[in-house]
């Protein structure tokens, strides 16, 4: 027997701690197979992307909103379309009991979730400069991305740590590379989540996996409509970054099924920015 530094050599003696990683079975193309996932935000925009691809996994889907009441319902008719389970559930993330309540009743009458995407987010999308700055916007946007990140990682999460088994994401931004002057409170609120990615990644371990992922500008409604969008500010975007594009939603919806599934079995608590090369954080 050779004694290193660390005791014997590697392969000597089983580690009685080590927990070997269990993919699900699935068949090809469907990584989500009978897994139970909630979305939030998912009435509109990226939301209903991400709950119609998984979907088209295999996913039974509870379409989370809280104002979009008509879109939720038409993404969870599509989905219900598909052959999958499908409820809408109207929640208030920033409130600690709307949260509890939703999620007893979907643990009663829908099942146990799997899967949570945290979509949900405020960009201060009026605002146009750190000189505009309102304590009521500063407010709101740690309201929805801080707290409601939060209450829903801790509800749901300490649900699935229970059952051993689990899978979260949450979506921030790259802004947390690049800062905002624009909306300071934004950039603040998406570091918040980024603390709580790796927060809950360590308190969950090792039964329940939490990963973020951090797009960039991408061509959405919230970000087309401003007033300072202009033609002159989207060019000096595609000039510095290194793929030449402003991404679409639907570049970035693989990423997020790439987190949420077991193709990333060996990843928790990590960043995972798609940006385009915009900010190319270091290693």
């Amino acid at each position: 027997m050779v004694n290193l530094s660390w005791g014997t050599l590697a392969g000597e003696q089983k580690v009685d701690t080590e927990i070997e990683a269990k993919p699900r079975k699935h068949a090809q193309g469907m990584r989500f197979e009978s897994v139970n996932a909630l979305v939030t935000g998912a009435g509109r925009g990226f939301g209903s992307l991400i709950s119609i691809a998984l979907a088209k996994e295999g996913a039974n889907v509870v379409v989370a909103y809280n104002k979009s009441k008509e879109g939720a319902q038409k993404i969870s008719d599509e989905i219900k379309g598909m052959g999958r389970k499908s409820i809408t559930a109207k929640v208030d993330i920033t409130k600690w009991d709307e949260v509890k309540t939703m999620t007893e009743e979907i643990w009663k009458n829908f099942g146990p979730l799997d899967l949570l995407v945290n979509n949900s987010g405020e960009v201060s999308s009026k605002q146009m400069s750190w000189r505009e700055i309102t304590e009521e916007a500063i407010d709101q946007t740690l309201a929805v991305d801080v707290k409601g990140t939060l209450f829903m990682i801790h509800e749901i999460g300490k649900r699935m740590f229970e059952r051993k088994s689990g899978t979260i994401v949450n979506i921030a931004s790259n802004v947390i590379v690049t800062g905002s002057p624009r909306a300071p409170q934004y950039a603040a609120s998406k570091y918040g989540v980024i603390g709580l990615t790796k927060s809950y990644a360590l308190a969950f371990a090792p039964w329940v996996r939490v990963n973020a992922a951090c797009p960039g500008y991408m061509d959405t409604e919230a970000t087309t409509t401003r007033k300072d969008w202009t033609p002159q500010r989207r060019k000096w975007i595609v000039d510095h970054t290194a793929l030449k594009r402003i991404g679409k939603p639907d570049d970035i919806v693989p990423l997020v099924l790439f987190l949420a599934s077991d193709d990333s079995i060996q990843m928790t608590g990590n960043i995972v920015i798609a940006d385009g090369g915009f900010s190319m954080p270091g290693a």
